[in-house]
């Protein structure tokens, strides 16, 4: 099987077999996890498939989510349990089989405190012992996701020590699925995707659309050509309507706060806590890598042109702020703020209602000329979008291929994918946890192909070391800095981080472009 390295010469050789008027069975346009998951289902099945992205993978949504693979408890409090079965069957996926190494549990802290009404702690407890018999009925075992349970106020503050603790009572623990990163997952996938034969493209631009050809133009040469296929799926999210006109999409806009952990005391745990006066709206504090926490989320329409970067408003922070503040009985403020990001939600237009309410069910849509768009969904169920996908461009075209095969597919890094069988077990102990936790069983290949001198050495003090950094030119498709520290990294989240770290960044990347026999592709 082709190797998953996704690097510049790769793209070269892809772009220069489609210029030269070879068919494709599938072209994909998007590079976000609704597209780089079709990319995969597609050429899994054995069809002739390519994937363009006019920016960068995971470029969009796919890198500014809330890191969380959910169970779906949230909607069966909104009876849509349909979409909550099918967010625990694909939870369950991927924490067991499709990439244990880049999902985790994470346990889940409902503080029961003067913070929260009588009603409130009842609902939250009711809820929690539903995605138990969720958890139960989509096959995930105990030891994969422990019971929800009660804790007491000691391992409450233990698992997230800056609890209110007021009045405190101990609280609901629940656990559910968090990513190391949802744009390495996007990126795991477009490799997967790539050792099945997929050719994946990024700074290539699609217009012109039909169900069976695109316009294609080399955003770093102006090079433009048509190219064909049997079917052209627009999976862009948010920005479907731009591409197909027929499709309308409802943005919602979600924005999250970056902090130090040491502001919350380190914490172990996520804190759920709801908004004053709601028993559908929560905000969240989720530990994450580098040192760093997550205080979530917004749901606000966000109308009018869909930028490629949304900018954060003022109101954003200072509803995050004031939530949090009164909830924890905290006094923080935009100075403890490290960073933050927003991300638009892909929302089907139902017309009316706040976009909190507006369901988060995937459709998949023919336009008259034959195109099919993927819109709505959720991340946690980018697989089965693609199978669904994948499914009705075959029933729609007659192509004749195998059944789906990425429910039990484990992708690059994962403890059952077939490059995982050959690693050595003792080298691999051996390597930072930070380092495990973004590769998995693929960290010793970041090390036994690193050219660059001092391997391990830490990027400005942050838990990522200068062979993850060439790796990702190597072997993960990265074509400029940008590439690196947004996405493959996320340093470039902590604006103070990004700064520090260019510099030495850079360096690596000139030392990449030298002749010699370090890496032959870059040259």
């Amino acid at each position: 099987m082709p190797n998953s390295a996704l690097h510049a010469a790769r793209r070269s050789a892809d772009l220069q077999a489609l210029k030269k008027g070879e068919e494709l069975d599938i072209l994909v346009v998007g590079g976000g996890i609704t597209g780089v998951g079709i990319a995969l289902d597609a050429a899994s099945r054995g069809l002739r498939t390519a994937l363009v992205e006019k920016h960068d993978l995971a470029f969009g949504t796919s890198r500014f989510s809330s890191k969380l693979i959910h169970g779906g408890l949230r909607y069966l409090a909104k009876l849509e349990f349909g979409i909550a079965y099918n967010s625990a069957v694909e939870r369950g996926r991927l924490l067991e089989v499709i990439a244990p190494h880049l999902v985790k549990p994470l346990a889940q802290i409902s503080a029961l405190g003067p913070d929260t009404t009588l009603a409130q702690k009842i609902a939250t407890r009711i809820g929690y012992l539903a995605g138990d018999v969720l958890r139960s009925f989509a096959g995930t075992p105990t030891s994969v996701l422990p019971r929800s349970r009660y804790i007491t106020p000691a391992t409450t503050c233990r698992l997230f020590p800056a609890v209110n603790r007021a009045g405190l009572l101990g609280a609901w623990l629940n656990y559910d699925g968090q990513m190391i990163d949802d744009a390495r997952l996007v990126m795991a996938v477009a490799r997967t995707a790539a050792e099945h034969e997929a050719r994946i493209i990024t700074r290539c631009a699609a217009t012109h659309l039909t169900g069976t050809s695109a316009t294609l133009t080399d955003v770093l040469t102006g090079d433009t050509y048509t190219v064909r296929a049997k079917a052209v799926v627009n999976a862009t999210g948010v920005w479907a309507g731009t591409v197909e006109p027929t499709i309308s999409i409802r943005p919602s806009r979600g924005t999250h706060l970056v902090f130090d952990a040491e502001k919350f005391g380190n914490p172990t745990g996520s804190l759920v806590f709801p908004l004053k006066g709601s028993f559908t709206r929560f905000l969240f504090i989720i530990p994450e890598q580098f040192g760093r926490c997550y205080l979530g989320l917004t749901d606000e329409e966000s109308p009018g042109d869909i930028p490629d970067v949304p900018e954060t408003p003022d109101t954003d922070i200072a509803f995050l702020l004031d939530g949090v503040n009164q909830s924890l009985g905290m006094h923080l403020t935009t100075d403890d703020v490290r960073g933050v990001f927003t991300g638009l939600r892909p929302l089907i237009d139902a017309g009316s209602g706040q976009t909190a309410d507006v369901s988060r069910k995937h459709a998949i849509i023919t336009s008259p000329d034959g195109v099919v768009s993927v819109v709505g969904g959720k991340y946690t169920e980018y697989r089965l979008m693609a199978e669904e996908t994948i499914d009705a461009v075959l029933e729609a075209t007659g192509i004749s291929t195998a059944t789906c095969k990425t429910k039990t597919l484990p992708l690059v890094g994962a403890p059952g994918h077939i490059e995982s069988m050959h690693i050595d077990m003792t080298r691999y102990n051996e390597l930072p946890e930070s380092m495990i936790a973004r590769f998995g069983y693929e960290a010793p290949t970041v090390l036994s192909t690193a050219t660059i001198s001092d391997p391990l050495g830490k990027i400005a003090g942050l838990d990522v070391t200068r062979a993850e950094i060439e790796f990702a030119f190597t072997h993960e498709g990265a074509l400029n800095i940008d590439d690196v520290l947004d996405r493959r990294t996320r340093i470039g989240l902590v604006p103070e981080d990004r700064q520090q770290a260019l510099s030495e960044i850079e360096a690596i990347y000139q030392y990449l472009q030298r002749p010699g026999d370090h890496n032959e592709s870059f040259t």
